[in-house]
């Protein structure tokens, strides 16, 4: 694995901040890298050096001669007078790029297929494309010329759920040269757990390294936590919830050795659930009764496309739904016709009499009216306490909980980025002490540390929940159930969650989907079913002898991850210590990068063990 790009002693200086301060790291062949952070915290600043577009103002970054690399920024730099085709594949003749299956698999995923179909065709121009198009024919286009270095900030912005799982697959498995390397930086923390293999956090100027994605990083960092000694007060923190979350709540998750599992069961053993699903029921029924919104038989036709059709659907108290769906498939206009936003076409809404709605839409144009308002008078506006749980917070705390901290509050509204507006608009919401709480893709512009203090607000949130979001993270943990609208009208329930959507998507079969307009429903097949295996039909267990056997290979394997944890453990106190020999760290990184190979190889061999033993 050579070094594609490496950085030492880098610094850029905005104004009087150090964006990254003396950072030494690097890139090498093999790795793929999610990035995260605060906004404004230099992420982008930071895929700019290593791409070579911006200058550091100090330290040097050395590029290998013959490597080749991609930016996807935040803005495309399409050329508006192109079609479509010129822009995926220049000048190429069709016979050439069209044969190529990789070529095929990156137009399938990202723009409908060979035609294009999401952007207009091939001979469309790129001038009238709207924002979201323009972005997925500028990821498409990087992908198709296949850089040895893929630098994406923000791939997965206007890509629905679908889309993203494609990306994430594509990059962590479809990518065809050993010796590519990719960073990403991301907010969507489900992409970044199924696609990376190295996290880097920027933060106060410099990056620190973690091995794995998502959960290994939530892991890691609640490790460095313990290990310095948090007192036990902070036990209630955020990351410490999170890792609650990860081990808990997603069972993908939890296919990790012995060793692993109880590691993380001894750091979040005194951690409650997230939240108190019964007592939070309870609390919402007193405040909701037993009537919240009912649609019934409800129908909304745009053009000739049902987007509705005789959906009838029962909203109960303290309910927690999450919607996913393809583009266009009416989810916005499922949130207006609960909140009474859109009339039905047919059918009927009924609310409740103590229903107090609030509805987050994409739209923040409505805070242009209060632009020379302070933060917190913005907020106060509308209420100066508000209960959360069994609790009471002002408007101060909880503007700080979601990430205007001191001076922050202070500052003119029409001076606030896109992700401070939107977390405006939350707060908003939420002083309003609503029982019923819309939210239609409230993740937009967020980064990872406000997403999670969201989450953590809404744990304590009494009302019934309904989000409309294509980030996939959020709807598993901050929703009990989710349902998909496929853009036939209908809504059907998704008992497996998300993966469920995905599958019913792609119309795999052993899947029977429902033919009653309004009530559809998805199923896995039944045991015996499908495949052509008879209902009689059963597989031979293994013997006793060959779980024996297993039994052994699994203390042997956890013995021996045990030591390359630990051996793991001093690789990265070596790499701390001699953080400014930049030589001596990429040494280090390979010797790192070889335990991870063989722990991969270990935990492979104990999940084949493991399923013997059952």
């Amino acid at each position: 694995m050579g070094v594609l790009v490496a950085l030492e002693k880098v610094t850029v200086v905005h104004g009087v901040a150090h964006v990254l301060d003396a950072v030494s790291t690097g890139v090498l062949g093999g790795q793929r890298i999610g990035v995260v952070g605060r906004n404004g915290g230099g992420k982008s600043t930071l895929l700019r050096v290593l791409a070579g577009t911006q200058e550091p103002d100090d330290g040097r970054v050395t590029r290998t001669g013959s490597t080749t690399i991609g930016l996807l920024g935040q803005g495309d730099e399409l050329d508006p007078s192109d079609t479509v085709r010129t822009a995926l594949v220049g000048d190429r003749p069709d016979h050439e790029w069209a044969g190529d299956p990789r070529v095929r698999d990156v137009l399938s995923g990202l723009l409908g297929g060979v035609d294009a179909p999401a952007v207009g065709g091939l001979a469309a121009l790129v001038g009238p494309l709207s924002g979201g198009e323009r972005r997925r024919l500028a990821l498409a286009a990087l992908l198709v010329a296949d850089p040895d270095l893929l630098l994406l900030d923000e791939p997965t912005n206007h890509l629905d759920v679908e889309g993203v799982a494609w990306l994430a697959e594509h990059l962590a498995i479809r990518r065809t040269r050993a010796e590519t390397a990719l960073v990403a930086v991301t907010h969507d923390r489900w992409f970044l757990d199924a696609m990376a293999t190295l996290t880097w956090e920027v933060h106060d100027g410099s990056v620190s390294a973690f091995e794995g994605g998502y959960a290994a990083y939530v892991l890691a960092k609640a490790e460095r936590d313990r290990m310095a000694a948090v007192t036990a007060e902070k036990r209630d923190n955020l990351l410490r919830k999170e890792l609650a979350w990860l081990r808990r709540g997603a069972p993908a998750r939890t296919s990790k050795p012995k060793f692993r599992i109880e590691a993380a069961n001894a750091l979040i053993a005194d951690v409650p659930p997230p939240r108190d699903d019964v007592a939070l029921v309870r609390f919402a029924t007193r405040r909701l009764g037993k009537d919240v919104i009912d649609l019934v038989d409800a129908s909304i036709t745009l053009g000739d496309r049902p987007l509705l059709d005789k959906v009838t659907w029962r909203l109960a108290p303290g309910e927690r739904v999450g919607i996913v769906g393809v583009n266009g498939s009416g989810k916005s206009t499922l949130l207006r016709a609960i909140a009474g936003d859109v009339p039905l076409d047919s059918g009927r809404r009924k609310v409740g009499k103590t229903v107090a709605l609030a509805h987050l839409t994409q739209e923040v144009r409505e805070l242009d009216a209060l632009a020379a308002y302070r933060v917190i008078d913005a907020v106060e506006e509308v209420g100066r306490v508000v209960t959360l749980g069994d609790r009471e917070v002002t408007a101060s705390q909880l503007a700080q909980r979601l990430g205007f901290t001191g001076m922050r509050q202070q500052t003119r509204v029409g001076d606030l980025s896109g992700g401070e507006r939107r977390r405006l608009q939350i707060l908003r919401l939420l002083m309003a002490e609503p029982n019923v709480l819309l939210l239609d893709e409230p993740t937009n512009d967020l980064d990872i540390e406000t997403l999670t203090s969201l989450e953590d607000v809404l744990d304590g949130w009494a009302g019934t929940l309904i989000v409309v979001s294509h980030d996939r993270y959020l709807l598993e943990r901050a929703t009990d159930r989710q349902i998909a609208l496929l853009g036939d009208g209908r809504i059907r329930d998704l008992p497996r969650g998300v993966e469920e959507y995905l599958t019913l998507l792609h119309g795999q079969p052993g899947y029977a989907v429902s033919a009653r307009p309004g009530a559809a429903s998805a199923t896995a097949p039944q045991a015996g079913s499908g495949s052509g295996v008879g209902s009689g039909a059963a597989a031979a267990g293994p013997t006793p002898a060959q779980q024996r056997e297993a039994r052994k290979e699994l203390a042997r394997i956890e013995k021996a991850l045990s030591r390359i944890a630990e051996r793991e453990e001093r690789v990265h106190a070596d790499m701390a210590a001699k953080a400014s020999d930049h030589v001596a760290v990429l040494e280090l990184n390979r010797t790192l990068r070889a335990l991870v190979d063989e722990r991969e190889d270990l935990e492979l061999a104990w999940l084949e063990a493991a399923e013997i033993v059952g």
